[in-house]
């Protein structure tokens, strides 16, 4: 059979509100696309303008440049492949309902104008997505392929592809492939979802090939990880796309029984890595998009000794490059020696020339010396401990106003859940890298990335010898890895003291979170009652932090902070009671 079809996927990183960076670089994948002989061009949802566009999807001003540039897109690709483009279909204001007619929309350009609108009909409203706020949903009854060399081609965007319904419509209507094009967020292991219980089942319930772009890159929380792909209508792969970078591959299709088919080629499929390795990805791409896309070059933070900030720091090194990092030791008189030489060795690891110190001594005796007279007779206890933190993140946001450099946090999702942290201290900053990961997952991280060093990173690959260790070691010695964690706030201090050790605190809580068990369930686990009692009382405590500490990168199925967990933060109710 001869090719009768080429269809050019491109899996894009767009910035929010960018429209003409945006567009340009739609514009640049198309030209690449023609002069490979593509006869379409898929990108992915609201390529355009950037997903999720939250509320700044009702300005008008923002919907009037999009439409604009809309148009002008559709003008200057008018002698090549027609293309799909996601942006939002803006059609007025409701005035009974009292707020604008826009839908959640896919563009069909061709010879230099809007063929063909197509509106998404499956609006989600769960989990981080709340696209009812935002948008219309479009009608079931007006789903149609649309037409190209005289075939018929069904698109969907996202959600239309989780649900049957209008994969289903297209096919009745003639379609004889589907392009599904998503805004699909990462998650660890998301992708089995997708593909063997979604496209597979749209697949197999239609008959037909589906090919699946997805965006790529990070937007505040969340991170888009690529892995676009494609599936015979018997569930084969066909097409596999790298994760979290951009791409651009053209498919061949021929004619068989009446539709189209993609051809085989094994060159075309980019075979997936690790989960631990894609985990680690997200985070670095995530850290980069969002310093990159606030406007910032520069990072900076704290620097322990420990294995949540150095974990952070590597990240930050692989994101942005060893010479826009700042690290800052910050000793107290409860720091050990171990804590600034391991401190110190890491940054000789990374390649970091910019490592300063900063003694808190000093500065906390004056502050305690400012309250002596409000505290007499009182006996020392966790407010000292705070003043420590509090001092520390003092410093170093003096130091982000300064130099205009962002502070980035350390703190694990263990540690956040049930509020092992101190507000306006360790939670002072812009972005966390490792705000949902759990701390067993900390670990798990660091000792991989001390192994290994995935591509397109900016940090070390070369093994150096760690000198207290009997191997190598890439990114930080593996005593911070090894060694008993701790806050260093007092004498002898481990975090075994305040909470239960990390494995049963990483496994009660993610029963609790991201698989929603009661605490009767979580109890016949076989967990000790005093163990779930305490934590699920500080998970409720720890609410009214998480509020109000900085952005990270969404992992899981659920963040403590963000979107997809809004728990009251006035709340009287306590699971131990039921």
């Amino acid at each position: 059979m001869t090719t009768k079809m080429k269809i050019a996927v491109a899996q894009l990183n767009p910035t929010v509100g960018d429209l003409k960076g945006n567009s340009d670089k739609i514009f640049q994948v198309w030209q690449s696309a023609k002069d490979q002989g593509a006869d379409l061009v898929m990108t992915t949802e609201f390529s355009l303008t950037g997903y999720p566009l939250e509320d700044l999807v009702e300005i008008k001003d923002f919907l009037k440049l999009s439409d604009k540039t809309l148009k002008d897109l559709a003008k200057i690709t008018s002698d090549g492949p027609a293309l799909l483009v996601g942006a939002p279909f803006w059609q007025g204001e409701d005035k009974t309902l009292g707020r604008q007619i826009i839908y959640n929309a896919v563009f069909y350009l061709k010879d230099g104008e809007i063929n063909q609108t197509i509106k998404k009909v499956e609006l989600p409203n769960y989990g981080v997505f709340d696209e009812k706020r935002n948008f219309m949903a479009g009608s079931l009854d007006d789903v149609q392929p649309v037409e190209l060399n005289g075939h018929k081609i069904g698109v969907m965007i996202c959600e239309d592809t989780w649900l049957k319904n209008v994969s289903s419509k297209l096919a009745e209507r003639g379609a004889e492939i589907l392009l599904s094009l998503n805004a699909s967020p990462f998650e660890q292991g998301k992708y089995k979802t997708r593909e063997d219980k979604i496209v597979k089942s749209r697949a197999a319930e239609t008959g037909l090939d589906i090919i699946y772009s997805n965006q790529v890159g990070g937007q505040d929380e969340l991170v888009f990880d690529g892995g676009s792909f494609a599936l015979s209508a018997e569930g084969e792969k066909i097409f596999q796309a790298p994760v979290m970078s951009e791409d651009l591959t053209v498919l061949e299709l021929e004619e068989k029984d009446d539709r189209l088919v993609l051809k085989k080629d094994a060159a075309k499929i980019t075979q997936r890595v690790d989960d631990l390795e894609e985990l680690y990805m997200a985070l670095v791409l995530g850290t980069r998009d969002y310093v990159h896309k606030s406007g910032f070059q520069h990072v900076v933070l704290g620097l322990s000794g420990g294995i949540d900030s150095g974990l952070v720091a590597a990240i930050a090194v692989d994101a942005l490059g060893a010479d826009n990092v700042h690290l800052v030791r910050l000793p107290s008189q409860y720091t050990s020696d171990m804590s600034n030489s391991d401190a110190d060795i890491q940054a000789e690891f990374l390649g970091v020339k910019d490592i300063r110190e900063i003694a808190i001594a000093e500065p906390v005796a004056a502050i305690e010396k400012a309250l002596e007279k409000s505290f007499v007779g009182l006996d020392l206890d966790v407010t000292e401990e705070n003043i420590q933190s509090r001092t520390r993140g003092l410093l170093l946001m003096a130091l982000s106003n300064k130099f205009g450099w962002m502070l980035l946090t350390t703190g694990n999702k263990s540690e956040m859940s049930v509020g092992y942290c101190t507000l306006y201290g360790d939670t002072n900053g812009g972005f966390n890298p490792v705000k949902d990961v759990y701390k067993t997952k900390v670990r798990a991280l660091s000792e991989w990335r001390n192994e290994n060093t995935p591509d397109d990173v900016l940090g070390p690959s070369t093994p150096k010898k760690d000198k207290d260790a009997e191997r190598d070691a890439i990114v930080m010695p593996w005593n911070i890895i090894t060694r008993p964690p701790s806050a260093e706030l007092r004498e002898g201090q481990e975090d075994s003291q305040s909470l239960p050790d990390y494995e049963i605190l990483d496994d009660i809580l993610e029963r609790r979170i991201e698989g929603a068990q009661s605490r009767d369930e979580i109890l016949a686990a076989g967990f000790a009652q005093k163990d779930v009692d305490r934590i699920l009382r500080l998970m409720k405590i720890a609410v009214y932090k998480q509020n109000q500490a900085p952005p990270g990168v969404k992992t899981t199925r659920r963040a403590v902070r963000g979107k997809d967990l809004r728990l009251p933060i006035a709340n009287c109710f306590n699971a131990a009671d039921v």
